[in-house]
């Protein structure tokens, strides 16, 4: 059971990162083709794109509300456990993009 945490959390990371830097770059070429400047939108994107990123990884709200109601109101500590660290994975996959933004960038994405 906690091998499949571990996938799940992986997973996860790696979805919300992918879904910021492949949303923060694909917006980009869609702001400078239409005559914008692309590293400024770059960083407006990244900005709305976190909670995105960290929705599309764990699959969705229903099922981490419905894990979260089994954690807290059966008794199910697992549950509840394993659905906090994945959004924590999530997170730091989010987090993990915008640092390699700000670093190919040389500003700091707030």
């Amino acid at each position: 059971m906690e091998e499949r945490l571990v996938v799940s959390m992986i997973h996860c990371f790696f979805i919300a990162f992918g879904v910021i830097m492949g949303g923060t770059l694909i917006g980009s070429i869609g702001s400078f083709l239409t005559g914008e400047a692309p590293l400024t939108s770059m960083f407006r994107i990244a900005k709305g794109l976190r909670i995105w990123a960290i929705v599309a990884a764990i699959g969705g709200t229903f099922d981490a509300i419905s894990n979260f109601e089994r954690g807290i109101f059966e008794g199910s500590t697992f549950d509840l456990f394993k659905q906090v660290m994945i959004i924590v994975a999530a997170m730091g996959g989010v987090q993990a993009a915008l640092f390699i933004f700000e670093l190919l960038l040389g500003e700091e994405v707030v």
